[in-house]
């Protein structure tokens, strides 16, 4: 498949990374670009009736038709409807990438290209955290001196919004992956490896992002567990001096020394009678996000109609609601905004996707695949504090890792089943 098609689908998957550092809007418009591409190929190659035979596809569609029921039920039909209509053109971005990869033979230039950016924007976020800028000027002290909302937070090429932990988890397991199976076969390939792993993780640990370092420490070692290439020894002297490497870089930061354990256990100890947890604004977020689902049980009240219920004034003083957009915390916002009901489906039909070839992606030992699996599993970690699961960026990085996870594997890839079928 050599023709202007294929190659602008290889340049709009090359760029997905950029497209989301330019912003959210460039990010849709490349996403919208790569649907309407893929769509090409779909009638041109007649996939219809393979792809409603595919079990990978039979669930993305209920999750699909789940997500327009749920915004007919919600509380404000317009507000979540471009967020639950919306999500087909993620549904066609895993189909565009799993047909480049099994079409295109040189998709390894992609992981490539993905690693050389990734590799500045970490580059980037060490330079700032020295220098309190980043490359172009933007920061924490940025803007003629004058303090930017997000404190101190590390911000990168993001320039306004403290994302650029959550940016490079995304991206860091799978180049990780990349990296060991580019590498697998040479003498040094466990110190190149734990070298690459250890200047990624310190790179999120070094944004401020608390949830998304725990997330960035939890998802390596859970990728040193699941990779063959070092012994169980290794794995398990690793998995405690990590930790403790971390808590010594902390303890010597006052930056991050502060912002890890200052934030936290001074008002802890300040506050007494436990106080602290009381006026805790991530506490409060829970608790308001758990009322909301008290008071929507079985529904909720609709995808991205989370503030429309607890910025109501009424509601507010009766419920004592927080206002907000959403509650922070991925479980709590699927069973405030889809109840208990929406959220059985959505968790089930998304540990089906995720899970459903974790034996092959185990026994074949495909790097890639295992780095995409760590990442999308970090998502679902319990109790700490996350962004909008559904939100443009964080479910954009979600449908790329989960994308590549299956594309890069024939025995996982949805167009080699069709032709092993």
């Amino acid at each position: 498949m050599k023709n202007i098609e294929s190659n602008t689908l290889f340049i709009l998957i090359l760029i997905l990374p950029l497209s989301i550092i330019f912003g959210s809007l460039i990010s849709l418009i490349n996403i919208l670009f790569l649907g309407f591409l893929y769509l090409y190929f779909f009638f041109r190659f007649e996939h219809f009736n393979f792809l409603l035979n595919n079990k990978t596809i039979k669930i993305f569609i209920i999750l699909y038709f789940y997500l327009l029921f749920n915004n007919i039920i919600s509380l404000n039909f317009e507000i979540g409807f471009y967020r639950n209509f919306g999500f087909f053109r993620l549904i066609l971005l895993f189909l565009a990438i799993n047909f480049l990869f099994y079409h295109y033979e040189k998709n390894k230039m992609i992981l490539y290209f993905w690693t050389v950016i990734i590799s500045v924007f970490v580059f980037d976020v060490y330079f700032e955290r020295i220098t309190g800028a980043n490359i172009f000027g933007w920061g924490a002290i940025s803007l003629n001196g004058i303090p930017q909302p997000h404190g101190i937070r590390v911000v990168s090429f993001f320039k306004d919004e403290p994302i650029a932990g959550a940016f490079m988890n995304g991206f860091i397991f799978l180049i990780l992956g990349f990296i060991l199976n580019v590498f697998k076969n040479e003498k040094f390939v466990k110190i190149i490896f734990l070298l690459f792993a250890l200047v990624f993780i310190f790179s999120v640990l070094i944004t401020g992002e608390r949830s998304n370092s725990i997330k960035a420490v939890f998802g390596l070692l859970l990728f040193i567990y699941m990779i063959d290439v070092i012994d169980m020894k290794s794995k398990i002297i690793l998995s405690l001096t990590i930790p403790i490497i971390i808590i010594i870089t902390v303890l010597n930061s006052d930056y991050l020394k502060h912002r890890y354990f200052g934030q936290i256990f001074s008002k802890i100890y300040t506050e007494k009678n436990f106080k602290y947890f009381e006026n805790s604004i991530y506490i409060k977020l829970y608790k308001s996000g758990f009322t909301v689902f008290k008071n929507y049980p079985l529904l909720g009240v609709g995808n991205k109609n989370y503030r429309i219920e607890t910025c109501d004034k009424e509601k507010v003083k009766k419920y004592n609601y927080f206002c907000i957009t959403h509650p922070h915390q991925i479980y709590l916002e699927f069973l405030s905004e889809h109840g208990l009901i929406g959220t059985i489906i959505i968790l089930f039909l998304f540990f089906v996707l995720i899970f459903q070839f974790l034996k092959i992606i185990i026994l074949s030992q495909n790097y890639l695949q295992i780095g995409a699996f760590c990442f999308l599993l970090c998502n679902f970690l319990p109790i700490i504090p996350s962004g909008a699961f559904f939100s443009d960026f964080n479910i954009t990085l979600f449908v790329i890792n989960l994308s590549i996870m299956y594309a890069v594997n024939r025995k996982t890839n949805v167009f080699f089943s069709k032709k092993e079928s």
